[in-house]
């Protein structure tokens, strides 16, 4: 076999290679909502698991023999087309699998890692098993039922998004379902964690049923320097039901792992505009000038691509901590600025609310009372201009 998975590509050309695998019952789209954000930095490469998607089933073995080892290798082929030796890797439940099999076995080529909602193990052997056989005979469409409760929170099961996400679990090949799950009952990576030396990131959700948090915990405690993220109210397709937080873990982990000044400058630019506005960032840049250029540069280096890019906080906590600093410091025409990018990374109005009235204790009234009025003009301006 020597076709290819059939994949998708984001971002430049020259920017840092990031394969992206898929879980089981999934396409290229279960990513959908971190791609783009995350080829603003790299060159991005989403592929599609045999027979999923645009993926010919033929791509494994047909008769129960396949393994994650052979899924790596398909990977390895989408890297090697492309003219990559090193790449960085992210990828959820199976496609988590495949990263960790890769970066312990050709340690090599991944530079570094980041596994979500995925195991070690995936439980007993029988059961996939039995469900290869299910896929086989009945068609994927037999799996739809439980895939929104294996999947996702119950609030959640019922959106638009799980939707696709289920239409995709219909569309897959049952041939090639039933090999990964194949893959899956022969996988035991246990053994080899502490092979794994890429600098990894494994993120949870709390809610998940099909690899609950100590699984995560597994991965974390056996590869050595693990980070561990564990995400509140979320199943197993986290980077679906929870898109953002998801992508500011990637973004983070992955900058992090950079040790020049232009990938650094390129992460802090993309967080930037995330949390600042096109608009905003446009206007700054046009109005750079060679006397503050170096101070633009540092700021988008060192504020956004070393402190706002760290996994340990998400933005809607570090929006509450720069509005209370700067409500401590008088920076009105600061505070202005992140009143709004606070409300772009996720907190209400009453929420903001909160904040000022907890400065006020902490902070002045005084301070708080020019912070309340300089918010409110934010509010007045986001009215008028919708």
């Amino acid at each position: 076999m020597t076709s290819l998975p059939h994949h998708l590509l984001d971002g430049p050309d020259d920017g840092p290679p990031l394969i992206l695998g898929p879980s089981l019952g999934t396409s290229v789209s279960v990513w959908a909502a971190q791609a783009t954000a995350l080829g603003r930095t790299h060159r991005v490469l989403r592929f599609d698991l045999p027979g999923h998607g645009g993926s010919p089933a033929g791509l494994l073995p047909q008769d129960g023999s396949a393994t994650v080892a052979g899924l790596a290798e398909l990977v390895l082929r989408l890297a090697d087309a492309r003219g990559w030796d090193r790449f960085g890797y992210a990828g959820i439940s199976l496609g988590g699998a495949v990263g960790a099999y890769l970066a312990a076995h050709h340690p090599e080529r991944v530079t570094s890692l980041a596994v979500i909602c995925s195991s070690a193990r995936f439980g007993d052997p029988a059961g996939w098993r039995e469900r290869a056989a299910l896929a086989r005979a009945e068609g994927t469409a037999a799996l739809a039922p439980g895939a929104p409760g294996r999947w996702f929170t119950p609030g959640f099961a019922g959106s638009t998004a799980a939707a696709g996400m289920v239409a995709d679990l219909c569309a897959a090949d049952p041939g090639g379902y039933a090999a990964c799950c194949d893959a899956l009952a022969a996988y035991d990576l246990r053994g080899a964690l502490h092979r794994i030396h890429a600098p990894t990131l494994v993120v949870a959700g709390r809610e998940d049923p099909v690899t609950p948090p100590a699984h995560a915990r597994e991965l974390a405690d056996g590869i050595p320097g693990a980070a561990l993220l564990e995400l509140p109210g979320v199943s197993h397709l986290a980077p679906v039901e929870q898109p953002q937080p998801v992508l500011a873990a990637l973004q983070a982990h992955f900058a992090a792992r950079a040790d020049d000044d232009s990938t650094r400058r390129a992460a802090g630019m993309a967080v930037r505009r995330a949390v600042l506005g096109d608009s905003h960032v446009d206007r700054a840049t046009a109005r750079s000038t060679p006397f503050t250029a170096a101070f633009q540069d540092l700021i988008t280096r060192y504020a956004w691509g070393e402190i706002w890019t760290r996994p340990g906080l998400d933005r809607r906590t570090r929006s509450c901590i720069t509005l209370t600093a700067l409500v401590a410091h008088g920076q009105l025409d600061e505070l202005a600025m992140h009143v709004d990018a606070a409300i772009r990374n996720g907190l209400t109005r009453d929420e903001i609310g909160e904040v000022l009235l907890q400065s006020a204790v902490y902070c002045g009234v005084p301070a708080a009372n020019a912070a309340f009025a300089t918010a409110q003009r934010v509010f007045d301006e986001l009215d008028r201009t919708g």
